[in-house]
């Protein structure tokens, strides 16, 4: 059950804040998971975007999808920047220049953020700059190539992590950047996934009417580098948290909330077998990634009860 469903189709906002004919690849999860996310956030915002796929298939030269103020930084400073366009906000609400309901938004892929940018982005949550940080994972560098970042999953094919006499894929099992979010006792953190868009819109008009630092982290499939077929997008997001592989949860000032909790998780092998990324996989490979998988997730359930 989706237990922030609050939006019902008709009310949602027709307004496009990311406009269409953008670049995205054919079934792109992360360009329909930016849609969402400015569909709720609306137009009173100010966007941060680092170097990636979204900046990349957005703001071309003459061309741009964005309908909102928006600012293209490096890949290492997203937070650095969103932080001083929150200084620069509040000094223009002084002067009464700039409304106070007026919401800065960082956005990086998982490269910008668990990787190059992690250091500008934990600054931030430490000092607790009021803004919302969305990190889109699509575990991997995949504007540049498809190449591996702390965020690809164990097991998974990229060109820097192939698979050959000497490699199986990816080596190292995939940061879990959501609790080293909470682990910043920020107000709000959640992850999300565009394959359950009114449990995303919702956590997305949650965190703008809280004061200080958000953190939301959405699952994007990339079909180009999941090597997955491109109309299989919002299936293959399912998928994950039907499995247990990406559970969408949400903590408000360190108290955990299950909002999608299957009553049994699916095999992991039904999430892994569409994805040519994965299908070197041994039999004890994904043996042991189905052990993981249900430790952590049983491990989560415990933080839902405690709390």
């Amino acid at each position: 059950m989706e237990t922030l469903a609050i939006y019902v189709p008709r009310l949602l906002d027709k307004a496009e804040n990311l406009a269409p004919g953008h670049r995205a690849c054919s079934g792109c999860g992360e360009a329909l998971a930016v849609r969402m996310v400015m569909k709720a956030l609306g137009k009173d915002v100010i966007v941060v975007m680092a170097t990636g796929c979204m900046e990349i298939i957005s703001s071309q030269l003459p061309y741009t999808s964005w309908e909102v103020p928006w600012i293209h930084t490096l890949f290492e400073n997203t937070a650095a920047v969103a932080s001083g366009v929150v200084a620069g906000r509040e000094a223009l609400i002084r002067k009464g220049k700039v409304s106070p309901s007026t919401k800065v938004v960082a956005m990086a892929g998982d490269g910008g953020t668990s990787d190059i940018g992690v250091q500008a982005l934990s600054g931030a949550l430490e000092r607790g700059h009021d803004f919302i940080y969305f990190c889109f994972d699509n575990e991997a560098y995949m504007n540049t190539g498809i190449q591996r970042s702390s965020s690809t999953p164990f097991g998974a094919a990229t060109t820097t992590q192939p698979v050959g006499k000497v490699s199986m894929g990816q080596s190292t099992w995939k940061k879990d950047m959501p609790a080293i979010a909470v682990a910043h006792n920020v107000p709000y953190v959640a992850t999300a996934s565009p394959s359950y868009p009114f449990d995303l819109m919702a956590k997305v008009e949650k965190a703008k009417k809280i004061k200080g630092a958000s953190y939301i982290h959405i699952l994007s499939v990339c079909p180009t580098g999941w090597r997955t077929p491109s109309d299989l997008g919002v299936r293959m997001g399912r998928l994950a948290v039907e499995t247990g592989v990406f559970p969408l949860y949400e903590v408000e000032n360190g108290k955990y909330t299950l909002n999608i909790d299957p009553p049994q998780l699916r095999p992991i092998e039904d999430y892994l077998k569409p994805q040519g990324r994965f299908r070197h996989l041994t039999p004890e490979m994904v043996k042991d990634m189905q052990e993981k998988v249900e430790a952590k997730y049983a491990e989560l359930r415990k933080k839902v009860t405690n709390g």
